[in-house]
């Protein structure tokens, strides 16, 4: 395997519709004025006076900035960094020069002279790309991958090592069953150890579930139910490889294995609108739940759900009437619809 040093990735400009990257932009606009006004004023009235005046001016260049964005972020995502830096800087010093030209026409006070106007629009702007530059870099994928190489190095010795036992038992009684059952492993630890830096289709992640759960079974045996709900589930959804098996591992070795009761475990996934919903759900004891683990699974899921869909991405867990259910949503992507958006 080759190093994570060894690879490269290159700066790329942020997805300017992403509801975080937009979220941010806001903020930190909004952020800035008000401490330039707090600066500038003796006092907090007069500060927040001076603030709702220059919001009066900036916030129609900032409200426009970011709809232009939004709509060009494709092409925008098809230039060199730099390149696409420049052209952001380019569509917002163009959109600051139009607003200075249309305030005289629409009856409005100029609130500064065009070339101030233009030097805060750059300043803003800059400090945006190299906010949004730095961030990047602090999930790159580089580290995400390192952390991502220890989840995949993570799964339970113990648990090769009882599938591998379950295995011998089964060779001489059910030689077939066997023969199954050693081709899961070898396609769950396959999966494991490939590449996964890049999207795979949820029909491929859900195929890895219900191999590692063929796996689980035939170890636990009767005391292991899972009920499957994926009649809805879009097979051509786009999600970061290993993102639902290691929470059904949790789901099992937290929830059934402590218990010598019939246990279910429920994976529950479905489109809703342009969001795919995912639960995994197992009983729960709180009297029990002193097993070693941590939450590294649930924190590098969300850590490479931020990285691959920011804001748009949720994690959520609940505990509740002797059940835990682990909640995982992201937006509806496809490769058709990646194709159709670089050929825009």
């Amino acid at each position: 395997m080759s190093s994570i040093r060894q690879n490269e990735y290159p700066d790329v400009l942020p997805d300017w519709r992403n509801v975080g990257v937009i979220a941010r932009i806001l903020v930190i606009v909004n952020l800035l004025a008000l401490a330039a006004a707090l600066h500038s004023a003796s006092g907090v009235a007069q500060a927040i006076e001076r603030f709702a005046e220059a919001a009066a001016s900036f916030e129609p260049l900032l409200i426009a900035s970011v709809v232009v964005l939004a709509a060009l972020s494709s092409p925008l995502g098809r230039l060199a960094y730099w390149a696409g830096c420049a052209a952001v800087l380019g569509i917002v010093l163009v959109l600051a020069a139009a607003q200075h030209a249309l305030e005289p026409r629409l009856g409005l006070p100029a609130a500064a002279d065009l070339g101030r106007r233009l030097g805060l629009a750059a300043i803003v702007v800059v400090l945006l790309l190299g906010y949004f530059r730095l961030l990047a870099r602090a999930f790159s994928p580089a580290l995400v991958e390192a952390r991502l190489q220890a989840l995949q190095a993570r799964i339970r010795p113990h648990f090769l090592f009882n599938s591998l036992n379950a295995v011998l038992a089964l060779i001489r009684r059910d030689p077939r069953r066997a023969e199954r059952a050693l081709e899961d492993l070898a396609d769950l630890f396959r999966t494991l150890m490939s590449d996964a830096r890049g999207f795979v289709r949820l029909a491929d992640e859900i195929a890895l579930l219900e191999r590692y759960a063929s796996l689980e079974q035939l170890r636990l045996g009767e005391r292991l139910r899972f009920t499957w709900e994926l009649d809805t589930a879009p097979p051509d959804a786009l999600l970061p490889p290993l993102v639902l098996q290691p929470l059904l591992e949790n789901a099992v070795y937290h929830g059934v294995e402590p218990s010598t009761a019939v246990a279910d475990v429920v994976v529950r996934i479905e489109r809703r609108g342009d969001r795919v919903h995912a639960s995994i759900e197992n009983p729960f004891d709180a009297e029990q739940q002193q097993r070693a683990g941590n939450r590294m699974a649930l924190d590098n899921i969300r850590e490479r759900l931020m990285l691959f869909f920011d804001a748009e991405a949720r994690v959520a867990t609940l505990a509740q009437d002797g059940r835990y259910r682990v909640e995982i949503e992201i937006p509806y992507k496809t490769e058709r619809a990646g194709a159709a958006a670089a050929g825009t």
